[in-house]
C-alpha cells in the first residue's frame, strides 16, 4: 500500500493518531465531503455519542463503495460542539480504526450547518 504513517523523531509522541500520512504512488485519492449523524434513509440520528458511530459507519460505507477500507485512510477531521463528547470520539475512533492511526484533528466548534448535529467527520483516504 503506498500510504507510510509516520511520527518523525523531534516532534512530540501522539495519541492515537500519526503526526503525517506520505501517500507515495497512489492511483487514487478519495476526499469525502463531512459527514454527520445521519442514517441512510436520511433520519438524523439524536444522540451524540450515536452520532458520532452513524458518522463513522458513513465513512466506512462510502469506501467500501469506492473500493477501500479504514486502512486507507490517510487523515481524518474532526468537529464537535461540545468538549464533553471528547472522550466518546477518542473510545469510537479507537474501536472502530483498531491500529491504524491516520493523520488527524479535532476542533471544538460553536456549531455545524444544522444546529440538531453534534458531530461531523471528514476524511481522506487513497491507494
Amino acid at each position: 500500500m503506498p500510504i507510510t504513517l509516520s511520527n518523525p523523531a523531534g516532534v512530540h509522541t501522539p495519541g492515537a493518531y500519526s503526526h503525517a500520512a506520505l501517500v507515495s504512488g497512489a492511483t487514487e485519492r478519495l476526499v469525502l465531503s463531512g459527514q454527520v449523524g445521519t442514517r441512510p434513509d436520511g433520519t438524523p440520528v439524536e444522540d451524540g455519542v450515536a452520532q458520532i458511530d452513524q458518522a463513522l459507519a458513513n465513512i466506512g460505507t462510502i469506501l467500501e463503495a469506492h473500493g477501500m477500507t479504514k486502512a486507507n485512510l490517510v487523515k481524518m477531521t474532526v468537529f464537535l460542539t461540545d468538549p464533553a463528547l471528547i472522550p466518546a470520539w477518542r473510545a469510537a475512533r479507537g474501536a472502530w480504526l483498531g491500529e491504524h492511526r491516520p493523520a488527524s484533528t479535532l476542533l471544538i466548534v460553536a456549531g455545524l450547518a444544522d444546529p440538531k448535529f453534534k458531530v461531523e467527520v471528514e476524511a481522506e483516504a487513497a491507494k
